[in-house]
């Protein structure tokens, strides 16, 4: 079985059933089945092959959802970019993926076109544009660009049938990058079912169900939570093309929205909105968080103001991406922990040689299961480094209790040594959020010559307040080698598309900040 398979026998078992809306477009299960299958036929007019990489730089749409079941009913292997990217992190992604084909929205037609290995430009209207085919095309580009329309009826064949094999690849998800070039994970048509299916079924995933699509659709998160677990249990997806605190209480309160998926600073903002009521959200059976760890104290603030849920889960790239959750049908949900392995996906803890360290020791999460990455794509030094005897080392520090339940400590990476000590950030990050002026907040670490690092911070406040208050506050929470050496106040912590917080960036500037006193 694969997603595409699934499709088809919603379609036949429950075709009027919606299954995507978009605004006021509104498509059932049959047509959704149909529209995959003209678009598939459109791509192999076009010349597009089995195994075939093809891009998707796309908003949040329903162009996203039929671009992407067709490029996989066309047996080619779609590679999603977040469109928000700068010309040149597009243009390596394109050129290392070995990209022949792109689907983009139309305002990234004029940065494709010095692209002289791409043999087709699929273009999608946004926003901008009226008109599917209002756009320019210049000289280089002719014979080569084509609407997004033109593809789904491109009926000069019917689609010629493609074997797929659960081990062909059928996406390439290119990693944020957080060391060097990012690195495509290549996922099997195994990975991205089992993964959608047991997700589906964890989360207790139901027909009924209404389920937000508002994370970006290109991010596996959304693409596996979001897209293919709801369709795998035959779901209605309704499409938000961006975050705005405002539009989700409304469109949820509209719509009768039963599920909710996001980033913890979507949570954040959700909480911070005044016009937010706990009335408008009161359709929402459950809400699920992920993306980076989620805080204890917003946790606590969401759930007490809206009387809702929050089950937290953890995943990544390289694993489809889900790996464990809270179990949103028990009352045991522990705060501070991801969970427990999802059905089918097992997870340990182990120490620097890959043996499994005791309950409530730290040592590096590894996972294994059928949702593990084929490997890089190109990069097979690099594969074998990240997986070892089917295990995924995933690079996350993590502990896990006697229930099984997983507690996320931080990134390897990341860690933090002070004279010796082991400082988490995450447990500064913690304390700072439980200052009740404190709206974000990161730890990161800084040199010093007399214990090699000592922790900075930087902290977004809804009020003003005095570094003095903030470190006295850390004092009366963290050790001594834990408290921040200083505060660093800023508008707005630097972050990702998916709203994650950057640590990364904060750490360059900091760099770049030394480099100028040298």
């Amino acid at each position: 079985m694969n997603i595409l398979q699934n499709l088809s026998i919603k379609a036949q078992e429950d075709g009027e059933k919606t299954a995507y809306k978009y605004k006021d477009y509104v498509v059932s299960y049959k047509m959704l089945d149909e529209q995959a299958t003209k678009f598939a036929s459109g791509l192999q007019t076009l010349g597009v092959q089995k195994g075939d990489h093809v891009a998707l730089l796309l908003n949040n749409s329903y162009h996203f959802i039929v671009s992407l079941y067709g490029v996989l009913r066309a047996g080619a292997v779609a590679v999603p970019i977040n469109p928000l990217y700068t010309k040149s992190e597009i243009q390596y992604i394109l050129q290392d993926s070995d990209v022949k084909t792109v689907i983009s929205i139309d305002s990234l037609l004029n940065s494709l076109e010095r692209e002289p290995y791409l043999k087709n430009i699929i273009v999608c209207p946004t926003e901008r544009l009226a008109e599917a085919d209002s756009f320019h095309v210049s000289k280089r580009l002719k014979g080569k660009v084509h609407t997004f329309t033109e593809v789904l009826h491109l009926l000069e064949r019917t689609l010629l049938p493609v074997p797929i094999d659960g081990e062909d690849v059928a996406m390439i998800l290119y990693t944020s990058g957080t060391t060097g070039k990012p690195k495509g994970a290549m996922l099997t048509h195994t990975n991205i079912y089992s993964n959608a299916r047991d997700t589906s079924t964890y989360l207790n995933i139901a027909k009924a169900d209404r389920i937000i699509a508002v994370l970006p659709m290109f991010h596996v998160f959304c693409l596996t939570v979001c897209i293919n677990a709801p369709l795998i249990a035959g779901a209605t997806i309704l499409i938000l093309p961006k975050f705005s605190p405002s539009q989700v209480f409304s469109y949820v309160s509209a719509e009768k929205a039963t599920i909710f998926a996001g980033v913890p600073t979507m949570y954040n903002f959700l909480c911070q909105y005044e016009n937010g009521t706990r009335e408008a959200l009161e359709s929402l059976r459950l809400c699920v968080s992920g993306g980076s760890s989620m805080p204890s104290a917003l946790l606590r603030e969401f759930e007490e103001k809206f009387q809702i849920s929050i089950r937290e889960g953890y995943g990544l790239s390289e694993a489809s991406p889900v790996t464990c959750f809270n179990p949103p049908r028990s009352n045991i949900q522990k705060e501070g922990s991801v969970g427990v392995s999802i059905v089918n996906v097992e997870n340990k803890v182990v120490d620097g040689q890959g043996e499994e360290v005791p309950f409530g020791e730290i040592g590096e999460l590894v996972v294994k299961g059928p949702n593990v990455m084929k490997g890089y794509y190109k990069l097979e030094e690099e594969t074998r480094h990240i997986i070892k005897d089917g295990w995924l080392y995933t690079g996350d520090l993590a502990r896990m209790d006697e229930d099984g339940y997983i507690y996320i400590v931080d990134r390897k990476k990341d860690l933090i040594i002070v004279g010796g000590y082991n400082v988490y950030p995450r447990e500064v990050e913690e304390r700072l959020y439980e200052h009740k002026a404190v709206v974000e907040a990161a730890a990161i670490g800084e040199k010093d010559e007399t214990y090699g690092e000592v922790v900075k911070a930087y902290v977004v406040t809804k009020k003003v307040v005095s570094e003095e208050e903030i470190l006295e506050f850390c004092k009366t929470h963290l050790a001594p080698y834990k408290v921040p050496r200083n505060i660093v106040f800023l508008d707005e912590l630097p972050k990702n598309t998916t709203g994650k917080i950057l640590r990364r960036a904060l750490k360059k500037k900091l760099s770049e900040e030394e480099a100028t006193h040298l």
